[in-house]
């Protein structure tokens, strides 16, 4: 039977996901905070598979209830952050099942087109790594999911870090001309998180603020500061769900590329988040062409993982016929 989530799932989802998915296991506290408590999650938009009383698979299909930035809902999309099947049920048509399901569901609800799976704020991983779940991605395909973009995980060991002599260097020369780094005040908080919306991802401004309201200490936060004072970029760990060794997000204004600041910023939070006893480095989404994936590749980070990010059209809802 397949059927929309039921108060009381939760924890049979977690067990269920972590037996389909051992490389990625979920625990039920993690998958309450980032899927349940989401504030745009609807239990229609999560279809749990049951064999008799147990769960044995889930597809969950999420669309907008709150803007992400402004009052954009984007009301033509959707997003499937996953779906998985006990390795028990598989070869059944289950997982096409539960698919088909939400993408009915978010037909319903007027969506044109869905994605696998780059929603914000709340996903679990950023794409389909299809060299870990090909099954995976030979049923998406089959549904008429099409490759947008690939993402990169990437990691960096800081067993034995210490700034290179180059970096320190750099930084000598960049405080002689008047810039400065270091922990943000309270109000300087405010100005990053403008810079971060406006310039960057409005994502990362919701990041870093709903990190420094649960606590986050604000010396996990480095920034560069032109010689007036104002914020040129920054880089900081431990935003996402207080994970210290999780890196970013990081960016430097456009006009002040090219000028070593990212380079200094990125290595100033490594030296701080060896200090905290951070083993590594990593986080889970850049272009590896990017010039922040050129620069952490440089700096000694390597990939990971590679995640595709998918698309697919979405025709009229045909129960409305």
């Amino acid at each position: 039977m397949i059927r929309p989530f039921e108060v009381g799932d939760g924890p049979a989802l977690a067990e269920a996901w972590t037996a389909a998915a051992p490389a990625d296991p979920i625990g039920y506290q993690r998958f309450r905070d980032l899927i349940l408590l989401d504030r745009n999650f609807d239990p229609a938009g999560l279809q749990v598979a049951l064999d008799g009383d147990r769960v044995v698979g889930a597809a969950y299909a999420v669309r907008r209830l709150i803007a992400a930035s402004g009052d954009d809902l984007e009301p033509a999309a959707g997003w499937l952050p996953f779906f998985f099947v006990h390795p028990d049920h598989r070869r059944r048509g289950l997982g096409r099942a539960l698919l088909t399901a939400t993408l009915d569901w978010l037909r319903a609800e007027g969506r044109s087109v869905a994605y696998f799976s780059s929603y914000t704020p709340n996903y679990v991983l950023p794409g389909l790594d299809a060299a870990r779940y090909p099954e995976a991605s030979r049923l998406l395909t089959s549904l008429g999911f099409g490759r947008q973009y690939d993402a990169v995980a990437m990691d960096r060991s800081l067993v034995g870090y210490e700034l290179p002599a180059e970096v320190r260097a750099q930084l000598a020369g960049l405080v002689a001309e008047g810039y400065s780094f270091g922990t943000p005040t309270g109000d300087e908080v405010t100005a990053l998180i403008a810079i971060a919306g406006s310039e960057f991802n409005p994502d990362w401004a919701r990041a870093i603020r709903e990190a420094v309201v649960a606590g986050m200490p604000l010396d996990r936060i480095v920034l560069a500061r032109n010689p007036d004072g104002r914020v040129l970029g920054w880089a900081m760990h431990g935003t996402y769900e207080g994970v210290i060794d999780r890196f970013g997000p990081f960016g430097v204004l456009t006009a002040s590329r090219g000028t070593g600041l990212g380079k200094v910023l990125l290595h100033l939070t490594l030296e701080r988040m060896a200090g905290l006893g951070a083993h590594s480095a990593w986080f889970l989404w850049t272009g590896e062409q990017s010039a922040a994936g050129r620069l952490y590749l440089k700096t000694g980070f390597t990939i990971t993982r590679t995640f595709t990010i998918l698309r697919a059209p979405l025709g009229p809802d045909r129960r409305k016929d």
